[in-house]
Formats: structure tokens, C-alpha cells, sequence
């Protein structure tokens, strides 16, 4: 499998960009044409997930409950 083959994607189980083909869909974000943006795909997950958690906690002091 030649490079032209592979993509980058962020492997979410191992918490880096990696170049490769195609992995477990469990595993992985992307594909990105580079690391680079894989891994500011990452970023932008865990910035977000963070506001979410802040959210929830903010939700269930005031006694909201889902």
C-alpha cells in the first residue's frame, strides 16, 4: 500500500494522528488530508466536550434532571 493509499486520521485510542488506511471506526476520526488537521479536529472534540461537562454540571446544580 503506497502512501497515496493512506489517510490521516486521530486514532482515539492511542490520542495521536496517525497516517494509515483505513482503521476500526471505533478507533478513529477522520479521514484529514493532513496531521495537522487531524489533529485540530481533536482539539476542537476535547474543547467541546469540556463546555458539554461544565453544561451538565451547571444543569444538575440547579437540580434539572435529564
Amino acid at each position: 500500500m503506497s502512501d497515496s493509499d493512506k489517510q490521516w486520521y486521530f486514532n482515539m485510542v492511542k490520542g495521536k494522528a496517525e497516517l494509515g488506511p483505513i482503521s476500526p471506526i471505533e478507533q478513529r476520526m477522520g479521514p484529514y488530508k493532513t496531521k495537522e488537521d487531524a489533529e485540530h479536529a481533536w482539539d476542537i472534540v476535547t474543547d467541546r466536550n469540556a463546555k458539554w461537562e461544565e453544561q451538565d454540571r451547571q444543569w444538575n446544580g440547579k437540580g434539572y434532571r435529564r
